[in-house]
């Protein structure tokens, strides 16, 4: 559950954990690998590269870094 002021890398986390847990299920029920090995990637990717983003060097480094973020979300919505 997403909660109104939660911090983004709080909901980063739970996004990634939410989709382990389903991603584990799916292949447990359907015996299915790929897609969700893909979705687990993806998902998990999102949040590291908001631990990165927060380390960045530069204002462009931060950037830069968030917009992986976005393109990680974008593909987790593909699989």
């Amino acid at each position: 559950m997403i909660i109104k002021n939660q911090d983004i890398r709080e909901r980063s986390f739970h996004f990634a954990l939410n989709t382990v847990k389903n991603c584990r299920r799916i292949k447990e029920r359907h015996k299915e690998f790929i897609l969700t090995d893909q979705l687990v990637r993806s998902s998990t990717s999102v949040g590291a590269n908001m631990r990165e983003a927060r380390n960045a060097e530069s204002k462009a480094d931060f950037i830069h870094k968030l917009s992986i973020c976005q393109k990680e979300c974008d593909e987790s919505i593909y699989w």
